[in-house]
């Protein structure tokens, strides 16, 4: 059977369900057991049936699309959250509808625009710069889930991390290996991020008592090629420096070949830290230590917290932490 010839009614048959429950399910209003919603995709695949997205969306009032912000669809980090927000809405009967903002607070205005002109039934807004009134005045039309704040607001929930904790506990761990001279590769200093992991950089050396010396902060753009040229610049600052805290795992990519490329061994020469704990951390020479961000277990808990405020459920977001992951990449100072 074909999809021209199977209809709901054929899917619920097949099924032994009702045509509205077959329905609820697709339109990912259901509230059922696992069993039925297995035997409606079991039978969905069988039939090869094809709902009528238009039909479905002119019955409930809904588009089933969310839409979602990212800043680069090519970073390894949002990619990872990404994959999340596919994973959490599998099943749900809701399609994402991705958009890029390049880290920019226009662009991302006008593609939060874009998106809400589409139709979505919700927004997820993966950090960025675009203004905190502007997701809160959106909100009063839409529900919207927003990463990397602490924003309070009807119809809007923010899951938030705290960077400058971790970065000070990143700090500490080198602190603790007998580094005294840390350098620092920092992120792009207009990302709230960034300025809070430089401040959790600087507040561990202050709390060990020890000088913030400004030249061995290098400024990067959490690209890999920004890590290279920020050892660079360090070297050419010609202040001796044992160990680097990068912002970001791509840019203690970009160090860690910079250093290799000057005869520099990590950790023997130079320790190594990053943050985000990327997939390819742990397959780094030699594994990377970092702060692992739990990247794509957010990206999913975005997606289910939208989906039941657009069941009108209260929102219940999981509390989720950052995490000093240690591996090879560091030495106790000899």
């Amino acid at each position: 059977m074909n999809e021209k010839t199977s209809t709901l009614e054929q899917v619920a048959r097949e099924a032994g369900v009702s045509p509205s429950t077959v329905s609820r399910i697709l339109n990912g209003t259901a509230g059922v057991k696992d069993s039925k919603r297995e035997a409606v995709e079991r039978a969905i695949s069988k039939l090869s049936y094809q709902p009528n997205k238009a039909a479905q969306a002119l019955a409930s009032g809904r588009s089933m699309t969310i839409g979602v912000l990212t800043q680069n669809i090519a970073s390894p980090f949002y990619g990872e959250c990404l994959e999340g927000i596919e994973k959490g809405l599998s099943g749900t009967g809701y399609t994402p509808i991705f958009a890029n903002g390049h880290w920019d607070a226009k662009e991302e205005a006008h593609r939060i625009a874009l998106l809400i002109s589409r139709q979505v039934d919700g927004l997820i807004v993966l950090t960025g710069g675009v203004t905190d009134a502007t997701l809160v005045e959106h909100a009063r039309r839409i529900p919207i889930i927003v990463t990397g704040r602490q924003l309070q607001a009807p119809n809007l929930v923010s899951f938030w991390l705290d960077d400058a904790a971790a970065a000070r506990e990143a700090t500490q761990h080198l602190v603790s290996q007998g580094h005294q001279q840390i350098a620092h590769i920092a992120g792009p200093l207009d990302h709230p991020d960034s300025q809070a992991r430089l401040a959790g950089y600087k507040a561990a050396l202050q709390a060990a008592g020890l000088a913030i010396d400004e030249r061995l902060i290098a400024q990067g753009d959490y690209s890999e090629m920004s890590g290279v040229l920020a050892v660079s610049q360090l070297l050419a600052a010609r202040v001796s420096f044992s160990a680097i805290f990068a912002a970001n795992d791509q840019m203690a990519y970009g160090a860690r070949l910079a250093l290799y490329q000057r005869g520099l061994r990590v950790p023997e020469d130079v320790s190594l830290v990053g943050f985000d704990d990327l997939p390819h951390s742990t397959y780094l020479a030699p594994p990377l230590t970092t702060i692992r961000q739990p990247t794509f277990d957010m990206g999913i808990a975005a997606a289910q917290t939208l989906v039941d405020m657009l069941l009108g459920k209260a929102p219940e977001p999981p509390e989720m932490a950052l995490e000093l992951v240690v591996r090879d990449s560091t030495r106790r100072l000899r």
